[in-house]
């Protein structure tokens, strides 16, 4: 093989590309000094059980002591796991997640006492102590969403067994992780010339956007066919995890799992339905981006392997400085120090992990803890998808940067419902910007493919397996069994409904997509996309049209962490997601782009 149908080794990738993992822990040994020294203030925590009702010294105390263990705990995690995600052949750092993982349990076991004990206080003593003592007002926030949650609380007994039972259901997450990441193997993709290409999930995403529809489609089939071959593993590990979902439902004395995942953040479960029935609503604008894709690639049937496939030949290379500094000016109206925090991220301190390479887990995230750096990792493709991805993540990470900076550590971790606000803020303001700026037709082409690339993933994909995921879970509650035939067969009645009569496909391979997606092992996560995307678009558009204090309430946003509820803190920031509006909002500008592109196109 040549060296461009090749994944490097870790090795190859030159330090100053890898994420900065000595500015968490100098070595692994400084981690495991800090992992005893952390075992060892967790155990102290049960010396406040039975106590936290002696006074306000002792409570604030015991938040101090609580704060500082999971500030530790959260540097070991950060350090393990970035350490696994960007070389999951490495045996060390796997040994370091299950250890992380295990302290994590272990911490929210020892401290499982404290919500019991604080509601048993009432709600009338801790107003007569936070006057006492003023710095228990900063926990106002958190005494209020307790006693909101207090019918869902259990004995002090019940809470330490829910958190014990952290470890082994985040293990099944871990489980699905390895298999996908570290032990599947895939046959190579063969481009129309008969050449070998190495498939991975590292470059998976880069040849399904090739133009040589045979390496798409031999790329595509063999992914596919590698998670098929493990069909029933995936299926039976993802039921346990649903299971626990429904467990703690249960046990919590919830209606349902989505219930129990929606309440909480305090929001109500209208907002997912709401967010399902404007997307069946909308399903006929991508059945005609399907007819206009067709008619761009001048083949005679679409396939799922063709949503990528770029639309003209001369769409240009977007190299990783080149990216860093789209970015910026697309984010320009957003001031100095802003654009001088995330060029600071890109370069000297190496917030990215940024190039593939073999063991590399699939996808993209950013990933920290207060205390760390905002880290990422990608594997970037010098196109303006790698391009966009960037943006996303480093939305997040700016979220995190602003948060970490901003609010004390019982806010410090902001919502899934409000980080994907922020992610695709970034995509929406670079967009404009390339669209505003670029003349050439192969550029605003490849502008647009990247923004209905992104549409796809978070307005179709994920509103798909957001429908699956409910009815699987309902399935579960019912008592019925999940099987791996039920899995696929329901997954690809529901891409049935979303392709339409445009597209053409092969059914196991499409019926498997929800194994592709770890993303299935974070409790009602996926439909958080595509409400994020809406609020986000609403968000950019303030900026762009330059409402008087836009900017200034879309930092307030990324300042609140979860200092306050996630809709009231949008509601802020200028958009109401208890309403259809802003999704139906964002169907107008996705229906915009395939405007457009049907014009540039035809």
């Amino acid at each position: 093989m040549t060296e461009a149908t090749t994944i490097p080794s870790r090795e190859e990738i030159a330090p100053e590309h890898r994420w900065n993992a000595e500015s968490v822990f100098a070595s692994t040994a400084e981690w495991q000094e800090t992992y005893d020294r952390t075992l060892q203030d967790i155990e102290k925590a049960s010396e406040y059980q039975g106590h936290l009702a002696d006074g306000p010294d002792v409570l604030l105390a015991f938040f101090k002591h609580m704060e500082a263990i999971f500030q530790a705990v959260g540097k070991i995690y950060v350090y393990a796991y970035m350490s696994y995600s960007v070389d999951s052949t490495d045996q060390e750092a796997a040994a370091l997640v299950g250890k992380g993982q295990a302290l994590l349990g272990r911490g929210v076991a020892s401290v499982a006492f404290a919500d019991p004990e604080i509601l048993a206080i009432g709600r009338e003593m801790l107003e007569q102590w936070m006057q006492d003592e003023p710095e228990l007002r900063t926990y106002e926030h958190y005494f209020d969403d307790l006693f909101r949650k207090q019918q869902h609380v259990r004995s002090a007994e019940v809470e330490e067994v829910l958190g014990m039972i952290a470890d082994p259901f985040m293990t099944v997450r871990t489980t699905a992780e390895a298999l996908a990441d570290a032990d599947l193997t895939f046959r190579p993709a063969q481009t129309s010339s008969g050449e070998e290409v190495e498939v991975g999930q590292g470059n998976i995403t880069h040849l399904l956007s090739s133009p040589d529809r045979t390496l798409r489609r031999t790329a595509w089939e063999s992914y596919a066919d590698s998670y098929l071959a493990f069909k029933n593993t995936f299926a039976s590990n993802l039921a346990v995890a649903m299971k626990g979902d429904v467990l703690r439902a249960r046990v919590r004395r919830y209606n349902s799992s989505l219930e129990a995942a929606l309440f909480e953040d305090n929001i109500p479960t209208e907002v997912f339905f709401n967010l399902i029935d404007t997307f069946q609503k909308n399903l006929p604008t991508w059945h005609r981006y399907w007819a206009v894709r067709r008619k761009a690639l001048g083949v005679d049937e679409l396939q799922p392997y063709d949503v990528w496939a770029p639309l003209t030949g001369s769409e240009p290379e977007v190299p990783y400085d080149q990216a860093v500094e789209w970015i910026c000016a697309g984010l320009e109206p957003m001031g100095e120090e802003y654009l001088a925090t995330l060029r600071a991220g890109c370069y000297e301190d190496r917030w990215i992990d940024i190039y593939p390479n073999r063991g590399k887990r699939q996808g993209a995230f950013s990933f920290g803890w207060q205390g760390t750096h905002p880290f990422i990792v990608m594997s970037y493709g010098n196109n303006f998808r790698s391009m966009s991805t960037l943006a996303h993540e480093l939305g997040h990470s700016m979220h995190s940067y602003y948060t970490w900076k901003t609010q004390p550590s019982v806010y410090a971790q902001y919502t899934i419902f409000l980080a994907e606000v922020a992610s695709n803020f970034h995509q929406a303001m670079v967009r404009r910007y390339l669209l505003d700026h670029l003349e050439d037709p192969a550029a605003r082409i490849a502008v647009i493919e990247e923004a209905m690339s992104n549409f796809h993933r978070y307005f179709f994909i994920m509103p798909t397996l957001a429908r699956w995921e409910l009815e699987m879970h309902e399935r579960l509650e019912r008592g019925e069994a999940l099987t791996a035939d039920v899995m696929n067969s329901r997954m690809l009645e529901l891409f049935a409904e979303g392709y339409g009569d445009e597209m053409r496909y092969d059914p196991d391979r499409v019926g498997i997509t929800w194994a592709q997606f770890t993303h299935m092992y974070m409790n009602f996560y996926v439909f958080q996309y595509a409400t994020g995307i809406s609020g986000a678009h609403a968000l950019a558009k303030r900026i762009q049209e330059g409402e008087e204090g836009a900017v200034e309430a879309y930092i307030n946003f990324l300042k609140a962490g979860s200092s306050a509820y996630s809709l009231d803190i949008l509601k802020r920031a200028g958009v109401d997601l208890t309403t259809p509006e802003p999704v139906e909002a964002a169907f107008e500008v996705l229906a915009s782009y395939v405007d457009e592109l049907e014009a540039l196109t035809s």
